[in-house]
């Protein structure tokens, strides 16, 4: 998504277009069934331009940015990437083909792939005598690398902008990381990668064969490297729009183990090649971690299926298998340990991300965001009560109290702090002659203590 003030997002897109013509009927007739099938997917390709808030720097305040999409579906689906819309998205607007803008709202989200799912204004676009064509997947497990691809979006702004180009690998992989505003994403699937050209505002646009079959949903691209851009793979995109129909997110089983491959470490375990995949950590007071599970312990099978993460590529895989099991499922784990076998059973949990629910109290200055599970394993947190401070708006009362971005607030007026529920209530009666109120604030691992004041 390119961003239109002072949104700064740093994951983006891809375009290019090529039709040749050949010599021999069959030939002219397939390159006219090409042309059909990319003028059907064109068609298909849509602007988004999105209005959002974020709460940084002690306040609300809203931001614009420009990204792209694909219709999916006869009702108005529309795929694109959930950097581009996310859920603190209060207006959405799409170009369509012919120019026209309509509204649409956010049904699905899953920051886990990066993928997000829009459904246009249908009474909106009836009502004007719209019409739109929806684009169709392709196989991804089919592609190979030098296969010419066609990537559509709207690069700093230029809407249906086409390049051209090839598929350079197609099991790229990237170690999960944060992504927008915090959220992880990229822990459950590998990339295809393509030199297609890429800028920012192409993010959400389908990246397709010359026949126009969505292969992949063009996501992100190093910056100031030519010729490096990454896609979704189009399977993925599939499994995770059939559950967003069904929900709003896709919903994850968690263990807590933390994988990592088993390159180079044969010979120190004394485990043959391709057989097992290393525990590189555990998370504390995970569903691992209350089994005993340790780091350096070597998985040798889940459920009776032999693992084999030698290589990094192959644990996406493994990760999502475990994220496909039903929560509260039990899942056994053969283990080898120190040269002896092992066996345990981990009954797994809900995935949840580290980023809570996020809010800004005008009257005091404050900007906030509710610690989650998985942000207090990750910051050895006693607990989950308490809000993340994500910014103290200057000469208000929080910053006049000592509040700084990145301290927790445990308990106000010693009562604990859980949701945000709890502030609003407080916040709703704070006035010039409310008493000052005592605030209990985490940083550094020691207890601060201040005091608010109206």
């Amino acid at each position: 998504m390119i961003p239109l003030r002072n949104s700064t997002l740093s994951i983006f897109l891809l375009i290019v277009l090529f039709l040749g013509g050949c010599e021999t009927t069959t030939s002219v007739s397939t390159n006219e069934s090409v042309e059909v099938g990319f003028k059907r997917l064109l068609d298909a390709v849509v602007r988004i331009d999105v209005r959002e808030v974020t709460f940084r720097g002690g306040s609300k305040q809203n931001i614009s940015g420009v990204g792209s999409g694909v219709i999916i579906s006869e009702e108005g689906h529309i795929l694109t990437n959930a950097h581009v819309v996310t859920t603190f998205a209060e207006e959405i607007r799409i170009t369509l083909s012919n120019l026209e803008r309509v509204g649409a709202e956010l049904v699905g989200w899953d920051h886990w792939t990066d993928l997000a799912l829009l459904k246009l204004d249908l009474e909106d676009l009836n009502s004007r005598g719209l019409a739109f064509t929806h684009a169709e997947f392709g196989d991804s497990d089919e592609v190979y690398p030098g296969l010419i691809v066609l990537a559509v979006g709207t690069p700093n702004g230029l809407t249906r902008t086409v390049s051209r180009g090839i598929i350079s690998n197609t099991n790229r992989f990237f170690e999960g990381e944060d992504g927008v505003r915090g959220y992880e994403t990229g822990y459950f699937n590998t990339w295809l990668q393509t030199d297609a050209a890429i800028n920012p505002g192409n993010s959400g646009g389908p990246l397709v064969n010359e026949a126009g079959k969505i292969i992949g949903i063009n996501t992100r691209a190093y910056l100031g490297s030519n010729n490096l851009a990454f896609a979704v793979p189009g399977n993925t995109a599939q499994f995770v729009l059939a559950g967003l129909l069904e929900s709003e997110e896709i919903v994850r089983s968690y263990t807590g183990i933390v994988l990592g491959p088993m390159q180079d470490l044969e010979n120190f375990y004394n485990i043959q090649a391709n057989r097992g995949v290393l525990v590189e950590s555990v998370d504390p007071g995970s569903p691992a971690a209350t089994q005993s599970i340790q780091p350096g312990d070597i998985l040798i099978s889940l459920d009776g299926h032999p693992l084999d993460g030698r290589f990094p590529e192959q644990l996406p895989p493994i990760q999502n298998t475990i994220a496909n099991y039903s929560v509260g499922s039990e899942i056994f784990f053969e283990i080898s340990r120190q040269d002896q076998s092992i066996s345990k059973t981990v009954t797994t949990e809900r995935l949840e991300s580290r980023v809570g629910e996020e809010w800004a109290f005008d009257k005091w200055g404050l900007s906030v965001r509710e610690v989650s599970r998985a942000f207090a394993r990750e910051n050895k947190l006693e607990s989950d009560d308490g809000m993340f401070v994500l910014g103290a708006k200057t000469a208000f009362p929080s910053d006049r109290a000592g509040i700084r971005a990145g301290d927790i607030i445990t308990k106000i007026n010693r009562e604990p702090v859980g949701t945000i529920d709890d502030l609003r209530a407080m916040h709703a009666a704070f006035n010039e002659d409310s008493e000052p109120l005592f605030v209990e604030v985490a940083r550094n691992y020691r207890t601060s203590l201040f005091i608010l004041k109206p």
